[in-house]
């Protein structure tokens, strides 16, 4: 799976909460929803565009109107975006990172403890 920039992760987000959109429902969340100033219509295509290429997206076209919907999971992205993170920063261990975690205090014992039984109740 490629890696997205920030600016492509971000309208990818966006994409997910809506599952069907055009790039105008695309720019209306930004505008209505994150409060964000609304960017050129044009940049928005064309990282929904390149989305597309990379095989994130795919669309449906009516006449000269393109409706997306994503080919790729949150979850699927999320599980491969950590993988490689766990990898890139934590020699490719779980528990290293956990380990990290706890150390810098962003861990507390119960929210440890309920990570456990979630992973028990899994296996």
């Amino acid at each position: 799976m490629k890696k997205l920039t920030k600016g492509e992760e971000e309208v990818m987000h966006i994409i997910w909460k809506l599952e069907r959109c055009i790039v105008s429902d695309i720019l209306k969340y930004m505008e209505e929803e994150m409060n964000m100033k609304k960017p050129p219509h044009s940049t928005v295509s064309s990282i929904v565009r390149i989305l597309e290429s990379k095989g994130f997206l795919d669309h449906k076209a009516y006449g000269r109107t393109y409706e997306y919907f994503p080919i790729v999971t949150k979850e699927e992205y999320s599980k491969t975006t950590l993988k490689k993170f766990v990898s890139d920063y934590f020699e490719g261990s779980m528990s290293n990172l956990v380990s990290f975690i706890v150390k810098e205090k962003n861990l507390n014992v119960k929210e440890l403890e309920s990570i456990i039984d979630r992973i028990q109740e899994e296996e």
